[in-house]
C-alpha cells in the first residue's frame, strides 16, 4: 500500500540498517538507498507516502531530489536528516518543500510519529489541492507595501525568539497556516520539527487520540500505542489551526502542556514532557466565546498574550494587485502558459473588490480566469468572484467615480442576495452594521430588489 511504503536514502550503511529494522518491525515497506542517484532510480519506480534523507548524501544534486519528490504523484511527507546546528540548511530545504528537519541523533520513536502522519498529510493535499497549494505560490507572508503587512511583519519578527505561545488571528483565507509556517522556518527552532493539525471540525475523542497519543488497550481498537502530535513536535513546533473549536476537554490539557509543559497519552499513568512551542490560529472572536462559556478564560488568556492579527484584503487594497502579479506567475508555471498577465482594467476590479474569502479566493478566481482566457492577457470579463461574472467595462461606465462604483457594487450584489443584508454582508466581507449604514447613506432601496 502507497501509505506504508518509505523511501530511507542514508549514506550511513549502519544508520540505514538500524532505522530500516526499527520501521520494518512497525509495519513501514523500507527501501533503502546510499546516494542521490540510488534514491532517485529508486523512487521512480515506485510510490512512496513518505521518504527519509540523509542531507549529506553523495554523487549527486540534493536540491535536485527536493525538487522530484515536491513534483511527484503522490507527494510524499519529506523528513530531512542532518547534523545539529544547521539552522541555514534547514530555511532552505523548507523552501524546497521538505515538511520535517530532524537532527541527529535521530529518536526512533519521534520518527516514527512523523511517519505515521505520512498518510493523512497525502488525504489533505488531494481533499485540498486547490487552496494551499495555490496559497503556496506565496511563501512570504508579507508580501506588499501596506502600511497592515508591514506592521504585521514587524510585530513577527519582534515575536521569533522565545518560546511562549502565539495566537494568529485572521479571517477565512488570509494565510493564516502561511504565516505560522514562516514563523517556525526563521526561528531557532527551524531545524526541529514541525507539525500542524486543523481542529476544525474534529471529535473530541479524535483530538485527544491525535493530539496526546494513547497506549494499548487504552480503547476499543487500540492494539498497539501511538505517539501523539505533541510528541511528534519534539522541541520544535506544533500549530493548532482553529484552536476555537476545541472541546473544553481538550482545551484543558492545552493548557497543562502550557503550564506544565507536561502531559500523558490515552490510558497511561506516566507524564511525558513537552518542549514544542505551540502556535494557535483562529477566525473567530475568542473573547466572545469565553464569554458564552464554549472556551475557557485561562487558556484565552494564556494564548493571547502575544496576538499577531492577520489584515483581510480589504484593509491592504495596494496589495491586491502585487500578490495577484505573483499568483499569476506561479499559475503560469504549473499550467505551462508562461506570460499570464492582468490588464490594467482587471486590476482594478481586484482591488475594488471587497474579497470575502482573501487569498484563498483571489487565488480561486485568477485560476478560473486563467482557464476561461484564450490569450494571455486576462481581461475583466474573465474574472468570476463565486459564480458571479463581473459585467465587461462597457457595462461599468468609465466616467463613474469611486463613489459611484461602490453604490453600484453593493445594488449588484444585493440584487443577486434578493435584499437580503447578512448574505449580502458576508459576500462583501464587511458586518451587517456596516453595510446597513452604506445602505442608509448612499440612499439605496432594498424593497426594489
Amino acid at each position: 500500500m502507497i501509505r506504508r511504503s518509505v523511501l530511507l536514502a542514508d549514506s550511513n550503511s549502519t544508520t540505514r540498517s538500524a532505522i530500516g529494522a526499527d520501521l520494518e518491525s512497525h509495519g513501514w515497506n523500507v527501501h533503502p538507498a546510499s546516494g542521490v542517484r540510488e534514491a532517485l532510480t529508486t523512487f521512480d519506480a515506485g510510490r512512496f507516502s513518505a521518504a527519509i534523507v540523509d542531507a549529506s548524501l553523495p554523487d549527486g544534486n540534493f536540491d535536485a531530489l527536493l525538487e522530484r519528490f515536491r513534483v511527484a504523484e503522490p507527494v510524499p511527507t519529506v523528513i530531512v536528516v542532518a547534523e545539529s546546528g544547521a539552522i541555514d540548511l534547514a530555511v532552505r530545504t523548507f523552501d524546497l518543500g521538505a515538511n520535517q528537519f530532524l537532527t541527529r541523533p535521530v529518536h526512533l520513536g519521534q520518527l516514527r510519529a512523523l511517519l505515521q502522519l505520512a498518510p493523512a498529510r497525502i488525504r489533505d493535499r488531494h481533499a485540498d489541492a486547490a487552496a494551499p497549494a495555490r496559497m503556496g505560490g506565496i511563501p512570504d507572508p508579507f508580501l506588499g507595501e501596506s502600511i497592515a503587512i508591514r506592521r504585521l511583519e514587524e510585530d513577527a519578527r519582534r515575536l521569533l525568539p522565545g518560546d511562549r505561545p502565539l495566537l494568529l488571528v485572521g479571517e477565512t483565507g488570509v494565510g493564516k497556516r502561511v504565516l505560522a509556517s514562516w514563523l517556525h522556518r526563521h526561528s531557532a527552532r527551524a531545524s526541529e520539527p514541525y507539525v500542524d493539525l486543523n481542529c476544525a471540525g474534529l471529535s473530541r475523542e479524535f483530538l485527544q487520540r491525535e493530539l496526546f497519543g494513547h497506549e494499548r488497550g487504552a480503547f476499543t481498537g487500540a492494539a498497539t500505542a501511538k505517539p501523539g502530535l505533541i510528541e511528534a513536535a519534539g522541541r520544535g513546533t506544533l500549530f493548532l489551526d482553529e484552536i476555537g473549536d476545541t472541546d473544553r476537554d481538550v482545551q484543558a490539557k492545552l493548557l497543562e502542556v502550557i503550564e506544565e509543559r507536561s502531559f500523558r497519552r490515552l490510558g497511561a499513568v506516566q507524564q511525558r514532557h513537552s518542549e514544542a512551542r505551540i502556535l494557535a490560529a483562529t477566525l473567530h472572536d475568542l473573547g466572545e466565546r469565553v464569554r458564552r462559556g464554549r472556551f475557557r478564560e485561562d487558556l484565552f488568556y494564556r494564548i493571547s498574550t502575544l496576538p499577531l492579527r492577520i489584515p483581510p484584503l480589504r484593509e491592504r487594497r495596494d496589495d491586491i494587485a502585487p500578490l495577484a502579479r505573483r499568483m499569476l506567475e506561479e499559475i503560469s508555471a504549473r499550467s505551462g502558459r508562461p506570460g499570464l498577465e492582468l490588464s490594467r482594467a482587471a486590476e482594478e476590479v481586484l482591488e475594488q473588490y471587497a474579497w470575502p474569502g482573501n487569498l484563498r479566493q483571489l487565488a480561486n478566481v485568477l485560476e478560473r480566469a486563467a482557464v476561461l482566457t484564450s490569450s494571455l492577457r486576462i481581461e475583466v470579463a474573465s474574472l468570476r468572484f463565486e459564480g458571479i461574472q463581473v459585467p465587461p467595462p462597457s457595462e461599468l461606465d468609465e466616467v463613474l467615480t469611486l463613489e459611484e462604483m461602490q453604490r453600484a457594487h453593493i445594488e449588484r450584489v444585493l440584487r443577486l442576495e434578493s435584499g437580503h443584508v447578512g448574505r449580502s454582508a458576508s459576500r462583501l466581507g464587511v458586518p451587517r452594521s456596516t453595510l446597513y449604514e452604506l445602505v442608509r447613506r448612499k440612499g439605496i432601496r432594498r424593497k426594489e430588489m
